[in-house]
């Protein structure tokens, strides 16, 4: 029996792919022709996964006009139907990626870039296993400055931050038990909540999964169920990189190990330092940051995270057990040796991160890298190479880097830098104002 006839009370579907901003872009039909889409695809303009954040086409893209704009294929993804527990009437989203007429996959499709290197690792016999951190903001953004909702339960809101409190995890506990129960209908999953270091901020964790695409696919659907859901309690929920001047910007940090087919975690030896392996792949990372650094900080709101001393990292190191490092090996059991990548804001698209974050680790592992000695005390005090703090730079050092090329398809490449130096240009025009309004609800 096929899900839909599991859940005959679905009345309406969406069906759409992932553009490069992270954005969903598709079509809303009657349930009664899904069955069609299931079978045949839809199509779609292939410029559609290249639209700039205010949903515009690209100036002088080569996709749209000098070569007629012409449609790819989507096809369904191995997800399948997905509930959409934020809406009234009973719906479903049915994910899907981008096909060339020849049935090749269409290489500017974030979801390809990251199955691309997905397959790269299962040629040598290796599965990455992710997991993801998801940091976003409740906010209330009726008035003429952003601020923390007032409590369901008290009408209060809170006077500052609170890390890891209970309490102020309780003072949202009807917007967090619906979260929880959506993300299980959704296949989400959701693990551990805690109060952050930010007014009315929050961070959930998603569970290690053997499979990248899914734990990307996990973040993808958590942020658009998480900005849904926030609107039925009458407030906000962003993943901006920097909401508030004076908070902590929000974070998607990600752990991830790399096992064999049996399922043995290959960075684990026993030893606190973990194998060559682990070396390898933290040597990767640490080559990649500079040059993928607009993947990990992909709009102008980005930057403003970016700063020392703010909870981002801003030098370019690694290190044990060490937070203000940008690629750090966690404690705990020595059997669960993994490596934390913290510099991607909560703003990114997560295909387009997992594929960043998993190639550089892959291109340290076939070209036998070791990374420099890991770091003591606090990286912000130290002679670091720094992660490009400025939009432009980082447009250009993606733009001109061989390593990026070793990562993506050239064609996603320059679909990228062409969105972002028109995102670049116009966002001149906006107030500071007007850029938050922008990001609040789309990134």
């Amino acid at each position: 029996m096929s899900w839909l006839d599991q859940h005959p009370e679905v009345r309406n579907i969406r069906c759409g792919a992932v553009d490069l901003n992270g954005q969903a872009r598709g079509k809303r039909i009657p349930a009664r022709f899904a069955r069609k889409i299931e079978s045949e695809g839809t199509r779609f303009p292939l410029s559609v996964l290249n639209l700039d954040i205010w949903g515009e086409d690209v100036e002088d893209s080569p996709l749209v006009f000098e070569i007629g704009d012409p449609d790819g294929v989507l096809r369904p993804t191995e997800r399948g139907y997905v509930p959409m527990p934020w809406l009234k009437m009973p719906s479903a989203l049915l994910p899907m990626w981008m096909y060339q007429e020849d049935g090749a996959p269409y290489e500017g499709d974030p979801r390809h870039a990251l199955r691309s290197i997905v397959e790269r690792f299962k040629a040598r016999g290796l599965v990455p296993v992710v997991a993801t951190e998801m940091e976003f903001y409740l906010v209330d953004d009726s008035g003429p400055e952003f601020r923390q909702p007032p409590s369901p339960r008290s009408g209060k809101r809170r006077p500052g931050a609170e890390i890891l409190s209970l309490r102020a995890l309780d003072a949202f506990d009807l917007f967090f038990n619906d979260l929880y129960d959506a993300c299980d209908l959704m296949d989400i999953p959701a693990e551990a909540a805690i109060s952050e270091v930010g007014l009315g901020q929050f961070e959930i964790n998603l569970c290690h999964v053997p499979d990248a695409l899914k734990a990307a696919d996990d973040a993808y659907l958590f942020k658009m169920l998480v900005r849904g859901l926030a609107r039925n309690h009458g407030f906000a929920a962003s993943f901006m990189a920097k909401p508030y001047e004076d908070y902590a910007g929000n974070g998607l940090h990600t752990h991830f190990s790399v096992a064999d087919a049996e399922g043995n975690n290959l960075f684990a030896n026993g030893s606190f330092e973990g194998t060559p392996l682990l070396r390898q792949a933290i040597a990767g990372c640490l080559k990649g940051i500079p040059d993928l650094a607009l993947i990990f900080a992909p709009h102008a709101n980005s930057y403003d995270r970016l700063v020392p001393e703010s909870h981002a990292p801003t030098g370019v190191c690694w290190a044990y057990e060490n937070r203000t490092a940008s690629v750090r090996v966690p404690g705990g059991s020595l059997s669960g040796r993994r490596v934390e990548h913290r510099v991607a804001g909560g703003d990114v698209n997560p295909y387009l991160f997992l594929a960043a974050v998993l190639g550089s680790a892959l291109v340290g592992i076939e070209d036998g890298m070791e990374p420099p000695p890991p770091i003591m005390g606090n990286a912000y005090e130290q002679d670091l190479a720094q992660i490009p703090d400025t939009w432009e730079q980082a447009i250009d050092a993606f733009e001109e880097s061989p390593f990026v090329r070793r990562v993506f398809h050239q064609q996603l490449i320059d679909n990228f830098v062409m969105t972002k130096r028109q995102e670049l240009h116009y966002m001149k025009e906006l107030t500071p104002r007007q850029q938050l309004e922008l990001y609040l609800d789309t990134v």
